[in-house]
């Protein structure tokens, strides 16, 4: 069975990175074009996405599906917003053979889907509420997020992974509180767990993490109770969920914005609506039967466009996060504190040869680019000092960023006192079904509750049920942790020298391995543009992003721009500002020879990428006064 994987992959390989680009116009997606057949059965999805021979289909062909539908052959469903549960929905509705289209006005993942915590859990926290306040309603939500835990793992191996975390005890009552709620924790998940929690002692704590501190604010470490989550590159997953849904017949467009909406003069009800195309300038009407929003912090606002008088049903918080040096946290050990001395959860990751540290959660206002103030980004190195023997500087900050978490005000709901940690499904205009609230772990349970709705509002004739539940994403088969020594065996990084000679380099363990994650059973194409294209120079110093990552992304991602590709194809303005600023230019070029542009483009895209950069805090753009952070 591997033997014939392989064999059917160096195939596509040779096809498709070798230059023998066939026309996706000859095989268009299903849901588009296959209106009145019989819906898709799980096997011919899941061979159709896991197909080696596999390519999304071009802008150009997704947008033409679009401007296709009409007020008499509409598409089943139009889902506004390209994050994690838009994404997940045009998915879910695409393979239960519906017709599918999705608009991002940005690009996918670029707003709260890309600047999470990178954990995919359950919910230690509920577990406690629900334990000590009797809540029923909190304990169903870790039960469910948990069961969803180990299904976005499984769906996406190269991408996700389980992750130890490391809770330090100071006290006896500690080590036996952490003990017992952690267990309480592993049984909740039952076949779902990952690994089963442990203790362990000061000594073999700090053998397992060197950087934590034994002694602090006269304090003595007693142990740390080890238990497990699940780990992820975020924006890499939701881009994931994007080119599936592609294959799978959706016909999904970034850059895209819904100016407008149409509606049926008769009933009022929206059965449409007005997009602008921001990389053209076009606009043109789309008709769907259904409209889902899913655009998360900003659902209020598509709410609005269709009733002025809208109840608002977001309430926004900040989440900012920084990314540290690797010394400060073991590969494969991450450190979390329950509650700091103010309350809050502070955490310390291992994250793509990174640290990254956080959280805060705070009120905040609603905007495209939220920027980390400096008292939030103090505020963790503060934290996070308390537990460390190491000393904590600014100038370690290789990033730092804020997200928005799109918390739920359920708005049939008579008062707003209780804001849901779950998510909330709404029908408030007829056409419209609003999909917000919830977290990460949850996005695939999200977006089958959100087409549910959909078909029953839209009385949508749909043959099958949601199969997304064992759906593996594009990248995912064959796939398994030891893929990378194919690439290092087999592949060389051809490399253009500064005097312009091409020169051979090795495909390194780091090398390898990033491409095997970022890419899983793909990540032999962007090798073999590596070695047949001589793109295999690394982007930036320490980090092992190669310039033919570009060019594939371009091709295979819908990779639109230089923000694109430093933000959510590889993730280097998250993990290093400073590096991402300096790479810009070459991505720029890169991409420059991929999508044509000219001279007036290229300079737009270096002024836009400086600009998205400035809104990352790394040491070099924070503000000093008198030796405090401004």
């Amino acid at each position: 069975m591997a033997a014939s994987i392989r064999l059917r992959r160096l195939g596509a390989v040779a096809a498709v990175a070798g230059g023998a680009y066939f026309t996706v116009l000859s095989n268009p997606s299903i849901a588009v074009s296959d209106r009145g057949a019989a819906a898709p059965t799980l096997a011919d999805v899941k061979h159709k996405i896991a197909d080696p021979f596999a390519v999304v289909p071009s802008r150009a062909v997704q947008e033409a599906a679009l401007i296709g539908s009409s007020a008499a052959n509409p598409l089943d469903i139009l889902v506004i917003g390209g994050g994690a549960t838009g994404c997940g929905a045009a998915l879910d509705a695409a393979t239960r053979g519906l017709r599918v289209g999705l608009v991002e006005r940005e690009d996918f993942a670029s707003g709260t889907s890309s600047r999470s915590t990178k954990l995919i859990h359950g919910g230690v926290r509920y577990l406690e509420k629900a334990v000590f306040n009797f809540d029923y309603g909190q304990l169903k939500l870790v039960f469910h997020a948990l069961e969803e835990r180990k299904q976005v793992i499984d769906n996406a191996p190269h991408l996700c992974n389980a992750l130890p975390c490391m809770t330090p005890c100071f006290s006896w009552f500690e080590v036996v509180y952490y003990w017992m709620g952690l267990k309480m924790y592993d049984l909740v998940a039952g076949r779902r767990l990952l690994h089963l929690s442990r203790y362990y002692s000061a000594q073999e704590s700090v053998e397992l993490f060197p950087t934590l501190t034994r002694k602090g604010n006269d304090r003595i470490l007693k142990g740390t109770v080890v238990y497990y989550d699940g780990q992820m590159n975020d924006s890499r997953l939701n881009v994931a969920l994007a080119c599936t849904a592609a294959l799978a017949g959706a016909a999904v467009l970034n850059h895209a914005e819904v100016i407008s909406f149409l509606r049926d003069d008769g009933t009022g009800r929206i059965i449409g609506a007005r997009i602008r195309n921001h990389l053209s300038g076009n606009e043109f009407d789309t008709y769907a039967k259904v409209i889902v929003n899913a655009a998360g912090p900003f659902c209020d606002s598509v709410r609005l466009m269709a009733d002025k008088e809208a109840k608002q049903m977001i309430c926004p918080s900040s989440g900012v996060h920084i990314v540290l040096p690797d010394y400060y946290s073991p590969e494969g050990m991450g450190l979390i504190v329950p509650k700091t001395k103010d309350g809050r959860v502070i955490f310390m990751l291992p994250w793509l040869g990174r640290t990254v540290a956080g959280t805060t959660d705070s009120n905040t206002s609603i905007t495209m680019l939220p920027e980390p103030h400096e008292d939030e980004i103090q505020f963790i190195l503060d934290a996070i000092s308390d537990y460390l023997n190491v000393k904590v500087r600014r100038t370690d900050v290789l990033s730092a960023w804020s997200g928005i978490r799109p918390l739920a005000v359920d708005p049939r709901a008579k008062t707003t006192e209780s804001i849901s940690r779950d998510h909330v499904v709404c029908e408030d205009e007829p056409g419209l079904v609003t999909i917000t609230g919830g977290k990460w772990t949850t996005y695939r349970s999200m977006a089958e509750d959100a087409v549910d709705a959909a078909v029953k509002s839209g009385k949508l004739s749909s043959a099958s049920k949601c199969m997304t539940s064992n759906l593996q994403l594009i990248g995912a088969d064959g796939w398994d942790p030891a893929s990378f020594t194919i690439l290092a065996q087999q592949y060389v990084r051809m490399k253009r020298s500064y005097g312009g000679k091409v020169v051979p380099g090795v495909m390194d363990t780091a090398a390898a391995k990033h491409l095997s994650h970022a890419y899983g059973g793909f990540a032999e194409r962007v090798a073999a543009i590596a070695q047949n294209e001589n793109l295999g120079k690394r982007l930036a110093h320490g980090y092992p992003i190669l310039e033919a990552e570009v060019a594939y992304c371009a091709r295979h991602e819908y990779c639109e721009s230089a923000v694109d590709f430093i933000a959510r194809r590889s993730r280097l303005a998250f993990l290093d500002t400073d590096a991402a600023r300096r790479a810009v230019p070459r991505i720029i070029e890169l991409l420059a020879a991929e999508h044509k542009w000219d001279k007036s483009r290229q300079k737009q895209e270096l002024r836009k990428a400086q600009e998205f950069l400035e809104t990352f805090k790394s040491s070099r753009n924070a503000q000093f006064h008198d030796g405090k952070h401004k």
